[in-house]
């Protein structure tokens, strides 16, 4: 049974946001998720542009689709007077206003932090940019993959011969989660202390945090971190094996007790536990080639199955590489009942996993993906515009 959305937990908690792109949904979706009422402000015209990015869920975007279920969807000219009438009687009602504009967007149109701060002080504002709001490059544009060059990330992914890019927006990922994170730091800050804190997320900042460990290893190491594939920079023997039956498995021994478990159990050689070009984990990456030319002869003698049980047996981690067919049908998946119906625009169902964290005795809202401007009369009406004055909005007349 579905769980009602006046009992979720950010029951009663309006947010307002401009939004576009990957960002900036992402952290307010995962608010409507638990309740929030999220009302997205997007262009008349085609709205959000990330509902072009592609056409391939039934002829919606899966950027779209992904991002944005359980809003409501609002199209307001903001050059307008009247469209900034509407966004301004929306921000005295609510609660957060989020925005991912252009660089020096909000301010021009008196939606940075400080000037929301004087008109609305109980109103929780939170942007998201590429670089900062401050800084030598606070007026860059930004988007997922340049953050990741500027962060180091691709340096370190891909093979030796050549970087690549992570196959998800993670900078546009690790922004959207700390954006969530931080509206809802604010929002238990404002409920106990009575005080409505900014907050400010950047992608750069968000893909660096992340980066710390590479960083650190960088300063006080002497080198970067080596591009090596599925292998891994500072532990061996780790990556994917080719099994007799063609098929990869990727396993990582991550202490002594799988090591010596690795050797006797699974290598079949036992004399290696003491090896001494073995015997420590830095032993073992110092000589990486030797051991995964050990590791591969190995597997050569057994299909992945086999191997994958035998890993099982010495209780070292292990899993098949999947393609995304297969992690569709992932077991775990469909044994803990992850996947709901949600509703596109015309009516048309797909499935959507539920958030990944569980809150006992709350069922996630799993709300329709909005058409672009399909709320705008309701929400104008219920801002006090009489059906002329809406006509004329949405026609594009309203001054």
């Amino acid at each position: 049974m579905t769980e009602r959305t006046e009992e979720l937990p950010l029951s009663g908690v309006t947010v307002v946001s401009i939004e576009q792109a990957v960002a900036a949904p992402f952290a307010t979706r995962q608010l409507a998720d638990l309740g929030a009422r999220v009302i997205k402000v997007e262009r008349p015209g085609g709205g959000d542009f990330a509902r072009r990015y592609d056409t391939t869920v039934k002829g919606e975007s899966s950027y779209f689709v992904w991002l944005n279920r359980s809003k409501e969807s609002l199209t307001l000219d903001l050059k307008s007077d009247r469209g900034r009438d509407a966004l301004e009687r929306l921000l005295a009602r609510a609660d957060v206003f989020v925005q991912n504009l252009a660089p020096g967007a909000a301010a021009r149109m008196g939606l940075d932090p400080e000037a929301l701060a004087e008109r609305f002080p109980s109103l929780i504002p939170c942007s998201i940019s590429g670089y900062g709001s401050t800084g030598p490059w606070a007026d860059r544009k930004a988007y997922d993959l340049l953050v990741q060059c500027q962060t180091g990330l691709v340096s370190l992914t891909g093979s030796a011969q050549e970087p690549a890019r992570v196959g998800v927006s993670v900078a546009d990922i690790a922004a959207g989660m700390y954006a969530y994170s931080g509206v809802l730091t604010a929002l238990f800050t404002r409920a106990t202390r009575g005080v409505a804190r900014a907050v400010e997320v950047s992608l750069f900042e968000a893909l660096a945090e992340w980066m710390s460990q590479p960083a650190y290893y960088t300063s006080y190491g002497g080198t970067q971190p080596p591009r090596i594939g599925t292998q891994h920079a500072t532990i061996a023997p780790y990556g994917a094996y080719t099994a007799a039956d063609g098929k990869d498995v990727l396993f990582s021994v991550q202490n002594e007790r799988e090591w010596a478990a690795l050797c006797t159990r699974f290598l079949e050689r036992p004399d290696l536990v003491e090896d001494p070009r073995f015997v420590t984990g830095s032993d073992r990456v110092a000589h990486r080639e030797e051991l995964n030319a050990i590791v591969a002869e190995r597997f050569r003698r057994s299909d992945s199955t086999e191997a994958m049980k035998l890993l099982d047996g010495a209780r070292i981690a292990n899993a098949g590489v999947n393609d995304i067919e297969e992690f569709l049908a992932h077991p775990v998946l469909r044994a803990r009942d992850r996947w709901r119906d949600v509703r596109l625009p015309g009516g048309d169902v797909v499935s959507a996993l539920l958030p990944p964290v569980d809150l006992a005795g709350t069922t996630p809202r799993m709300g329709a993906v909005p058409a672009a401007g399909e709320h705008t009369e309701a929400i104008l009406a219920e801002l006090g515009y009489h059906a002329t004055e809406i006509d004329a909005m949405r026609t594009g007349h309203a001054r």
